[in-house]
């Protein structure tokens, strides 16, 4: 049995936007970039909890739509002087699919 979840295909995410994969204790934001790149973050910034799925992606980055925190999509560290992180999961591409490892969401749950 594979590790990965397969949530669907590259193409269910326009481009720079998210989707989101609800589990049972919250949301996962899923990014695709404009180089067709997926990345997965909580979708709950720690500043003030806003939607990350709602922020604007530039690059590889995601800033909060509430109060402009900025994210790095590949580590989920704050940029610049702001302070804080959400948890990323591990994710990826196989023949225009996007599979998120299982493993990954039961820790992400499990530390909860």
């Amino acid at each position: 049995m594979s590790n990965y979840i397969d949530i669907g295909a590259i193409t269910d995410i326009p481009i720079r936007a998210a989707r989101l994969v609800k589990t049972m204790h919250g949301c996962i934001a899923v990014f695709r970039t404009a180089t067709d790149k997926v990345y997965a973050l909580d979708d709950k910034c720690p500043h003030k909890g806003g939607p990350l799925s709602n922020g604007i992606q530039h690059d590889e980055s995601i800033t909060c739509p509430l109060h402009n925190w900025v994210f790095d999509l590949n580590t989920g560290m704050a940029k610049g002087a702001d302070e804080g992180s959400v948890r990323t999961y591990d994710i990826k591409l196989d023949n225009g699919r996007i599979l998120i490892n299982r493993d990954a969401i039961a820790r992400a749950e499990a530390a909860e």
